[in-house]
């Protein structure tokens, strides 16, 4: 029995493969990871556009998002905003740091890598929050 499945897809090609885990009602819930760059919000709304229109027939929830930051401006800000529009919460804000490809280079993850650092912890209290939210999903609002 599975309990996570981590996807990583394009942010512009979410209307393709993407839907297919929510119509086979593989997905129950979804965190959209995301960052306050416009395109990456545009996509985190069409993801959830996605959610909706499954929701009802296949019990898909959004789970929240997560923002992994890009050091833009107004970035936690815009995150939370966007996260209010579509009824969700933002369940964390992963800070960019160095480490992730200094761990990238040797193909290990950040744990593997520097388990002690900050950023392994921010991965930690993640994955903790993820599973305390279980079952709270969401039905999104997107921005049409």
């Amino acid at each position: 029995e599975i309990d996570y499945v981590s996807y990583d897809v394009l942010g512009d090609v979410v209307c393709g493969g993407f839907a297919m885990p929510i119509r086979e009602n593989k997905a129950q819930e979804i965190y959209i990871v995301m960052s306050g760059e416009m395109m990456a919000m545009y996509a985190a709304n069409n993801i959830s556009k996605g959610i909706l229109k499954y929701a009802n027939s296949g019990g898909v929830r959004l789970g929240g998002l997560i923002c992994n930051e890009r050091q833009t401006d107004k970035e936690l800000e815009l995150a939370e905003a966007l996260a209010k529009k579509l009824g969700t919460q933002l369940i964390h804000f992963v800070p960019r740091d160095n480490v992730v490809q200094h761990a990238e280079l040797r193909r290990m993850t950040v744990l593997e890598y520097a388990p002690d650092s900050k950023q392994a912890n921010h991965y930690r209290n993640l994955a903790t929050k993820i599973h305390n939210n279980g079952g709270k999903g969401i039905i999104p609002t997107p921005i049409s």
